[in-house]
């Protein structure tokens, strides 16, 4: 048949082969019911054995739609953005759509060339989760040219634009009143950071929480950094020498407080016996460590579905009205917290 490789395989040589029309092959490739199932079976079965691959460039330029749905992350090295990206892949998988996925660490110029990159393969839509620092300008390129986007986990101030995250000022409230009903008077918080939303709303519920049960803030229990865990455990190390140290701390995500539990144990003490420790986010490893990590866990799993059915939504109706929506988290209690000794 003259046929050497997969990508010369075309519709006309399949139709060719058994006499049938091009639409016929078309229609019958895609499960149409307008094709007796007897010829889809004989055309898929023939595709199969010449080794036919579906043509995505040609069919988006019949359909203006490349099913393709770009996602755009500063960091996949946390497992939690594993977990949001595993939940976005589900759904969009269940809907035709197929991911391509950017990360640019906490750097606004890589986001730049990564979001431009991407934009090149034409995606239906992207959901994004920006860089520290990022502002409106950041995005205009993307809601200039009227990409549809949905903001997941971190929001930026000043655009319109469908979000999908969790109420961390209500998360890291949670964690506090925990460690206060124990008798912890002197809590840290590690990895505080405002140029990110989700860092500014954890933070501010720290703040606020010592403002309600009557506790003075102290600034030399506060660490400022991205949460991973080598700040945690730097920022650990820094609050232990603190002239009044505390007896316990919140931390910006899991991560972080991983840091921090290996950070106490380089001063010969263990979290959930000498010291608490909270983290943000629990992840599936806070359960495997010992002692498992007392957490405040930000249904991931359901977060990354819904910004799949968001964006999809926004692709299939662009005028429709912005969508927001916060989840309510929920403390998990393990072995990393108890009372001041």
């Amino acid at each position: 048949m003259g046929t050497s490789g997969r990508s010369r395989v075309t519709l006309q040589i399949i139709a060719d082969h058994l006499s049938v029309s091009t639409a016929t092959v078309s229609l019958a490739l895609r499960g149409s019911p307008l094709v007796a199932e007897a010829t889809r079976e004989r055309v898929r079965t023939i595709a199969r054995s010449m080794g036919y691959s579906y043509n995505r460039s040609a069919a988006s330029l019949r359909t203006d739609r490349t099913n393709i749905i770009g996602v755009v992350f500063h960091d996949i090295t946390n497992p939690y953005f594993a977990e949001l990206l595993a939940a976005i892949e589900e759904t969009a998988g269940r809907h035709g759509r197929s991911i391509l996925l950017g990360t640019y660490a906490e750097d606004i110029e890589k986001q730049a060339r990564v979001l431009g990159s991407l934009a090149e393969y034409r995606p239906d839509g992207m959901i994004l989760c920006s860089a520290g620092g990022s502002t409106a300008e950041s995005l205009s390129p993307l809601t200039d040219a009227g990409v549809p986007i949905v903001q997941l986990s971190r929001e930026v101030a000043g655009v319109d634009l469908d979000f999908v995250g969790s109420d961390d000022r209500h998360g890291t409230t949670l964690a506090m009143e925990h460690l206060i009903e124990l008798g912890h008077r002197r809590i840290a918080f590690l990895c505080a950071n405002e140029s990110i939303s989700t860092g500014h709303n954890r933070y501010a519920g720290y703040r606020e929480s010592l403002a309600r049960a009557g506790l003075p803030f102290d600034p030399a229990l506060v660490h400022f950094d991205f949460g991973t865990r080598e700040t945690g455990l730097k920022g650990i190390q820094k609050v232990l020498d603190a002239t009044e140290p505390p007896t316990a701390a919140v931390c910006m995500n899991d991560l972080a407080a991983f840091g921090a539990m290996l950070g106490l144990r380089h001063r010969g003490l263990e979290a959930g016996r000498d010291f608490s420790i909270v983290g943000c986010d629990d992840v599936k490893e806070a359960a495997q460590w010992f002692p498992a990590l007392t957490t405040v866990y930000n249904f991931q799993n359901e977060m990354g579905a819904k910004s799949a059915e968001f964006l999809l939504n926004r692709i299939a109706d662009p005028t429709a009205p912005t969508q927001r929506l916060l989840l309510t988290p929920a403390l998990i209690v393990r072995g990393t917290t108890c009372p001041p000794r």
